[in-house]
């Protein structure tokens, strides 16, 4: 996919920022070696990548040993992770205001059921669907108002809430209303499944505040995704690229487009970023 003429005239990012499921992983949620190639040769040249991703905490152990050594942010912007895996900062959601947030999306939209998202454990009622992200993660199961009267002592960073028949558009809604400005609302996926976080808490958010500590604006930054949880990041930062197979308000508010996750569009770019600075020397 070729470049614009804007993408021309501007120099190289300083550090690149990716969503992982639908961006730069492919379908199957492999790893390409074009792909792979693309981002080591990127961090050599000098550009920084992040991961930013709502995948939870306990997704990323196994996600690095995949992927390789990067910093992730993960849970759409609620724990920031060094390139071991390790946890270097939260920003959790205190479990009274969780309590708060189920009781008001309960009453708004009856047949819901709820999960919560720590650290390291996953606790979720009995209807909810479960996926498995790492062999260590702890299911708790029982009533969400049970289970946010004993939490396991750790941070919380995600809730989640799911309807078994209401199409995802009209539940994200609905649930979005219900919550008001006690949490941002967001999804990431097909199914009916609506994400919450802690006001404020975003992939932006956390993003700009981490590149800010690496001494790097918005404006040197270059964000890919693909889905509505990462149009925050993508309206944030300098330069901004939908992937091919995106979300159609994604495509409408990215400032550039790139080949699919399939396609390897990520790594499309980064080439052409790292070929920009190997000409400029």
């Amino acid at each position: 996919m070729a470049t614009t003429p804007t993408e021309r005239t501007s120099p190289p990012p300083r550090l690149v920022a990716t969503d992982l499921d639908g961006t730069l992983l492919r379908s199957d949620g492999t790893l390409s070696s074009r792909t792979r190639g693309a981002l080591e040769a990127a961090e050599h040249a000098g550009i920084r990548v992040v991961l930013v991703t709502g995948r939870p905490p306990r997704a990323v152990p196994p996600l690095l040993k995949t992927l390789g050594p990067h910093f992730v942010i993960a849970a759409n912007g609620a724990a920031v992770h060094a390139p071991d895996g390790t946890v270097q900062r939260t920003r959790p959601i205190p479990a009274g205001e969780a309590a708060q947030l189920v009781a008001r999306v309960r009453a708004a939209v009856p047949g819901v059921s709820f999960a919560f998202e720590y650290d390291t454990d996953f606790a979720h009622e009995a209807a909810y669907p479960s996926w498995s992200y790492g062999e260590d993660a702890v299911d708790l199961i029982g009533p969400a108002e049970e289970l946010l009267a004993r939490p396991p002592g750790h941070p919380m960073v995600k809730v989640l809430a799911h309807h078994p028949t209401l199409a995802l558009d009209v539940f994200h809604d609905q649930a979005r209303r219900a919550a008001g400005a006690r949490a941002e609302t967001t999804y990431s996926t097909g199914l009916s499944l609506v994400e919450f976080s802690a006001p404020g808490v975003t992939k932006a958010s956390t993003l700009i505040e981490f590149s800010r500590g690496l001494g790097i604006g918005r404006d040197e930054i270059a964000a890919f995704g693909d889905m509505p949880n990462d149009l925050p990041m993508l309206t944030s930062v300098g330069r901004s690229y939908a992937m091919a197979n995106a979300h159609p308000t994604v495509l409408a508010a990215a400032h550039h487009r790139t080949a699919s996750n399939d396609d390897d569009g990520v790594a499309l770019r980064l080439e052409q970023f790292v070929a920009a600075l190997d000409a400029g020397r």
